[in-house]
């Protein structure tokens, strides 16, 4: 083996990608050497406006101070001791503030290191707690790449080739209005009662839990009715189930709330919680009323590495900068998002809708000339949706792509993104359907 020290860069980088690592999705490509703020930089020096931020990872902005500080001050005292072995600070006081900021009566926490790991430790609990087995999940929805998360994901692109090892798991229509068969657009709180149907129909009316995004991400930024949630509740409820709320993409601040649920005055009876929690720092967390919580017996549910002490007290650090701006900052640039989102919708027809809350918006793409899959909107369209991401990046903006149709322009920036930016951000993305479509 040579003991030559080749450089970094960008090609060697991929290289190495290639050689070594797992397949990986490709559709951004831009190899990183630093971030901050709400910018990421190349190993050539090029500079590009992130308005993915990890996948809603980075709420608090690449590398916020106050989080890194946090996180090297806690390296000094503690890096690991195994978080339900070893009690330690930074995950009590987590668990105190979660208890403090998360909705209702929801009062006890379990750490773990990802937003499937919390995913799957929820369903655990609401099947110890009820004594059911069933799980009903919707169409078009992520949950996590897992086998067991895998199975609630309403979406078999990411199921191809696997064998999801929950097996009583059913799925019920989302409150895709812009894609609504029946409601033709727009979908009510009464969409809910597909629920019923499902639970009727399909279960054996044994169901655990009911688990939803309050925002659907990976589905392509779809945000239910006025009344949907609460509704899906009460069926939970009906039928002795628990309401499972997944907020690992929505939650931390990103639709203008501390918890997209706040926006529908629902309380979940578990909430899940991941990627903006720690600001990068691999944690997870599953939130639930003491009586729900305490379903669970020692060696019920466990994780070595979960609530490690410095992704714990990033965390913490992550929560502080949030409230002290940040989320308010989210909800008046989403604001405005909204309105110049809409306007590209009312001027180009390759614009079939756009829709979101606070930094968590989207732009579905479509082809005008073409009748879609449910023969009520125009159907979507991949490839412009595809060439316009690229020429957003050779512009210097990364911006996601999503949706289960892979059709939708995902704006989920950094929360403290500058209204600078994110006009530059739109106006690129004004050029580039100009141009492409």
């Amino acid at each position: 083996m040579s003991n030559e020290v080749i450089p970094p860069s960008n090609d060697r980088l991929r290289s190495q990608y290639d050689e070594h690592v797992m397949p990986i999705w490709k559709e951004l490509d831009v190899p990183v050497k630093r971030a901050s703020g709400c910018t990421v930089e190349d190993f050539e020096g090029n500079e590009y406006l992130d308005v993915f931020s990890g996948i809603a990872v980075t709420n608090t902005g690449h590398r916020n101070e106050a989080v890194v500080e946090a996180a090297k001050d806690q390296l000094d005292d503690l890096v690991h001791s195994c978080s339900y072995v070893h009690p330690n600070r930074p995950v009590a006081e987590l668990a105190e503030r979660l208890a403090e900021i998360t909705p209702g009566d929801l009062r006890k926490s379990f750490f773990c290191n990802s937003g499937t790991e919390a995913v799957e430790g929820a369903i655990k609990l609401a099947r110890k707690y009820t004594g059911s087995t069933e799980v009903v999940a919707l169409e078009k929805s992520f949950h996590g790449r897992t086998l067991g998360s895998l199975a609630l994901t309403g979406n078999a692109a990411y199921k191809d080739g696997m064998a999801p090892t929950i097996n009583d798991v059913t799925h019920a229509e989302p409150p895709y209005s812009y894609r609504c068969p029946r409601c033709e657009g727009d979908c009510t709180a009464d969409c809910a009662d597909h629920i019923e149907r499902v639970i009727g129909t399909h279960t054996s009316d044994d169901v655990a839990a009911v688990v939803v995004e309050p925002v659907m991400g990976e589905g392509g930024i779809i945000v239910p009715p006025e009344g949907w949630l609460e509704r899906v509740k009460e069926i939970a409820h009906d039928h002795g189930a628990l309401l499972i709320v997944d907020e690992v993409q929505a939650g931390y601040g990103r639709t203008g709330e501390l918890w997209a649920s706040d926006h529908f005055d629902v309380v979940p009876d578990i909430l899940t919680q991941a990627k903006g929690i720690a600001s990068g720092l691999p944690l997870g967390a599953f939130t639930a009323s003491a009586e729900v919580a305490d379903a669970f017996e020692s060696g019920d549910h466990l994780s070595t590495f979960g609530g490690n002490p410095v992704a714990s007290a990033a965390a913490l650090a992550t929560i502080d900068e949030l409230r002290d701006g940040i989320v308010a900052n989210a909800r008046e640039q989403g604001a405005w998002l909204s309105d110049r989102l809409a306007d590209l919708e009312s001027r180009f027809d390759a614009v079939g809708e756009a829709r979101g809350l606070g930094l968590m918006q989207g732009v579905e793409l479509v082809d005008p000339d073409a009748t879609g899959p449910e023969g009520v909107a125009p159907a979507p369209d991949a490839d412009l949706a595809k060439s316009v991401s690229e020429r957003l990046r050779e512009e210097g903006i990364v911006m996601g792509v999503g949706g289960y149709y892979k059709n939708v322009m995902r704006f989920q920036p950094p929360l403290t993104i500058e209204r600078e930016q994110l006009e530059s951000a739109v106006e690129a993305l004004e050029t580039a359907i100009e141009v492409e479509a």
